[in-house]
């Protein structure tokens, strides 16, 4: 009777110390995961219109992202600008066999974003992609999730204000963790 007691006391503790330690089924630990406050500053000095270079504004924002993923390579969340704008964001932009997850990309619809002569503006579509980075070497690195770098690019719809070739401006962009 005693070692029935025991090995069930036993059995009880271990069964208790699982389910403490068991993780909730939508959460993840891949450690690419981007989940906090970022500093995102698009360099306008490194700017190019057309594949031109010129002199844009620089724009610092701040994001708060949030994202949670189902492989080291596959992650969905979302980004809140304070500039006024949510957007999705996800990792495995690129395209092809073993590329997936090679960056994260975020898609933001800019309305009245290039002005047309005729006083109307169109709408553009931003598109940040960007990678972790490894700051001793300086390759990419989607585990390192303080400092990350990529593009900022913004592009018109061809046609757009009467003119077959669409306004594309392209910057490089990095994103530092705050928070």
């Amino acid at each position: 009777m005693r070692a029935v007691e025991v090995t069930a006391g036993a059995l009880a503790i271990a069964l208790v110390g699982s389910v403490g330690t068991a993780r909730p089924a939508h959460a993840s630990n891949y450690g690419v995961e981007l989940n906090g406050t970022y500093r995102v500053t698009s360099n306008g000095d490194w700017s190019q219109k057309n594949g031109v270079f010129i002199d844009e504004q620089t724009v610092v924002q701040t994001w708060t992202m949030t994202s949670s993923c189902t492989s080291p390579h596959t992650c969905i969340g979302e980004v809140r600008s304070d500039q006024g704008w949510t957007a999705p964001l996800k990792l495995g932009g690129v395209e092809g066999p073993g590329a997936v997850g090679d960056y994260w990309v975020v898609d933001h619809v800019v309305p009245n974003w290039e002005p047309c002569p005729d006083g109307t503006a169109a709408t553009g579509i931003q598109k940040f992609w960007f990678w972790g980075v490894d700051q001793l070497t300086n390759d990419r690195n989607n585990k390192m999730v303080d400092l990350l770098t990529g593009r900022d690019v913004t592009k018109a719809a061809s046609g757009a204000c009467g003119i077959s070739m669409p306004l594309v401006i392209d910057m490089p962009v990095r994103l530092d963790k705050l928070s």
